[in-house]
C-alpha cells in the first residue's frame, strides 16, 4: 500500500461543517489507513484520526491565491520530508506546481488529481462558461486554463461522477489535454453518522418537511431555488428549512461575494420558511435532518456531485431536483422537475401519498449503500494502481 500525502486545501477553516473537502477527507483519511495505506494529511486543519498524519499547512487569503500562488517552496520542502509515493491534490490548478516540486525533490511520486469542484459548465449550445463564482475581475478564464494545465500534469484524474467525468473529458479535449487513460470515476463517501434506516423515517400526513441544505452562493441557483421555495409554500402542503451554513462570514469574503447574506434575508423574510443553522455541530444536522420529510438540490449548473443531497439520502429522505447534470443521473425520474409547476406536484404528491413516500425513502438510502466509506477507499486505491 502506497504512503500518500493528501494536500487538501481548506476553503472555509472556520466552519469546517460547511466544506464538503474536509469533509471528505475526514471520512476518506481513516478508511484509507483501515485498508492499509499510510495518509499524512497536508492542510489548515487536522483530520480527526489519530492514526493519518498531519503537516500544518496555511489556509490562502482567497479562493485565488489557492490556485495560483501554491508555494512551491514549501511544497518541495513537504515532500523532501514525507517522500510520498503518491500525492493527491485537491486543488487541480496546484499539480504543475507540484510536479515541479517532485522533480526538485528529486521523486517521481504519481499525482493524482481529484476534481472536488469544476470551475465551469456548458451551456445548452455547447459552450464552455467559466463558473461565475471563479471570475472575479475576468479571472474565469485564466482559471479554466489553469485548471486544464493541472489535469495535464496528473498522472491520475479522479471525479466524482459519470457526468464530471464526460464534462472534464470534454473540457479539456478543448485544450488538448487526453484524459482517457487517467479518468476513473471515484464518488465521494456517505457520512455514516448521517445514515439511518429508512423504516425509521416519519411519514408525512399531508403536511411534509422539506429542507434546503445547500450554500446560499447566487452561483449555486438560490435565485431560482427562492422562486420555487415561495410557491412551495403558498401552493404546496410543504414548511420548509433553509440551512444558513456559513454563520457570519468575515468582511473580505462578503466583499467578494454577498450573494449568500442577501438570498438568506430574501428566504427569512417568507412566510412558511424558516432559516435554521447547525452552528457547526455534526449532531445537531443530524437531528435537522431527521425532523425534515425530503430534501430539495440545488439549482447550480454543472453540478457534478453534492454532498448535501448524499446527507439527505442517507438519512432516507427523498430529494427532488431539477433534471440537469448528475442531479438527473443520480436521482430517481419520478423527483426530477424541468418547471416549478413539476416541483410543486411532486412536493405536493411525497406530502398526500404515503405509498409514494416510502417507496422514494427507500430509494434515496438505497442510492448512498455503495458509498461507505470502506467502499470508496477500495475504489481510491484502485484508481491510484
Amino acid at each position: 500500500m502506497p504512503r500518500l500525502l493528501y494536500l487538501l486545501n481548506v476553503s472555509n477553516p472556520n466552519r469546517l461543517s460547511a466544506d464538503s473537502g474536509f469533509t471528505f477527507a475526514d471520512l476518506l483519511a481513516p478508511a484509507l489507513t483501515d485498508a492499509g495505506a499510510e495518509v499524512t494529511v497536508a492542510a489548515p486543519v487536522a483530520t480527526g484520526d489519530a492514526r493519518v498524519g498531519f503537516e500544518p499547512t496555511r489556509a490562502p487569503a482567497t479562493k485565488y491565491r489557492a490556485r495560483f500562488d501554491p508555494g512551491l517552496d514549501g511544497l518541495a520542502d513537504l515532500i523532501r520530508r514525507t517522500r510520498p509515493e503518491v500525492v493527491v491534490a485537491n486543488q487541480i490548478e496546484a499539480a504543475p506546481a507540484i510536479r515541479a516540486a517532485l522533480l526538485e525533490a528529486g521523486t517521481d511520486a504519481l499525482i493524482a488529481g481529484y476534481c472536488h469542484y469544476l470551475p465551469f459548465s456548458f451551456a445548452d449550445d455547447g459552450r464552455l462558461v467559466p463558473d461565475p463564482s471563479l471570475d472575479d475581475g475576468g479571472l474565469g478564464r485564466s482559471v479554466m486554463l489553469a485548471f486544464s494545465a493541472g489535469l495535464a500534469a496528473c498522472d491520475r484524474v479522479l471525479v466524482h461522477s459519470s457526468t464530471a467525468a464526460s464534462w472534464t473529458t470534454a473540457a479539456a479535449a478543448r485544450m488538448s489535454v487526453e484524459l482517457t487513460e487517467k479518468m476513473h470515476v471515484v464518488p465521494a463517501p456517505r457520512d455514516e453518522r448521517l445514515v439511518r434506516d429508512p423504516a425509521d423515517v416519519a411519514v408525512p400526513d399531508g403536511t411534509a418537511h422539506a429542507v434546503y441544505n445547500h450554500r446560499l452562493y447566487a452561483h449555486y441557483g438560490t435565485p431560482a431555488f427562492t422562486a420555487l421555495a415561495r410557491r412551495l409554500v403558498a401552493e404546496a402542503p410543504v414548511q420548509l428549512t433553509v440551512m444558513d451554513l456559513f454563520g457570519t462570514r468575515s468582511p473580505e469574503r462578503v466583499r467578494l461575494d454577498p450573494s449568500p447574506e442577501r438570498h438568506r434575508d430574501e428566504l427569512a423574510a417568507l412566510d412558511g420558511v424558516t432559516i435554521a443553522t447547525d452552528r457547526g455541530d455534526r449532531i445537531r444536522y443530524r437531528n435537522l435532518l431527521a425532523g425534515a420529510h425530503f430534501g430539495i438540490a440545488p439549482f447550480r449548473p454543472g453540478c457534478p456531485w453534492s454532498m448535501s443531497v448524499i446527507d439527505c439520502q442517507g438519512m432516507g429522505l427523498p430529494v427532488i431536483a431539477p433534471r440537469t447534470g448528475w442531479l438527473a443521473e443520480h436521482i430517481d425520474d419520478d423527483l426530477l422537475f424541468t418547471s416549478p409547476d413539476q416541483a410543486v406536484a411532486i412536493a405536493t404528491r411525497l406530502a398526500t401519498d404515503g405509498e409514494f413516500y416510502r417507496v422514494h425513502a427507500k430509494r434515496a438510502h438505497a442510492a448512498t449503500a455503495d458509498l461507505t466509506p470502506a467502499a470508496v477507499a477500495a475504489r481510491y486505491l484502485e484508481a491510484l494502481r
